[in-house]
């Protein structure tokens, strides 16, 4: 199986418990890992693959619209517009949101799913 990644999505998102968080959408980094069929690299055909361009464009605009308690929430959203939408079988994920406390770079979460029978490969996101 072949995999597609993104990294370094960076998208407003409206995220957080506490009241500034509330007031305005946040800085949140994403990085993706998802599989793809091998058909896409057989066929030389977008239609075989996962279109990585309708992939970033829907985590915009669902982020530029939804609030989200906690980043755990927002990851297993993402990973659900992946499975869902896409059909991706399998999705590694690191969401973090960016300089939300005073001397830490990066606060976030590590999610990897993938469908029932599908084994998750050894893969870095």
């Amino acid at each position: 199986m072949d995999f597609i990644f993104i990294e370094e999505l960076r998208v407003q998102a409206w995220v957080g418990i506490y009241a500034r968080e509330k007031a305005a959408p946040q800085t949140v980094e994403l990085n993706l890992t998802f599989g793809v069929p091998d058909a896409a690299a057989e066929h030389d055909d977008i239609a075989d693959t996962i279109n990585y361009a309708e992939v970033i464009e829907r985590i915009r605009a669902e982020l530029a619209e939804r609030h989200f308690n906690l980043i755990e929430t927002l990851g297993e959203f993402v990973v659900s517009l992946l499975f869902e939408e896409f059909g991706a079988p399998w999705v590694k994920i690191r969401i973090a949101k960016t300089g939300v406390m005073k001397g830490v770079r990066r606060v976030g979460v590590f999610i990897q799913r993938g469908r029932a029978g599908v084994s998750l490969p050894d893969v870095q996101c």
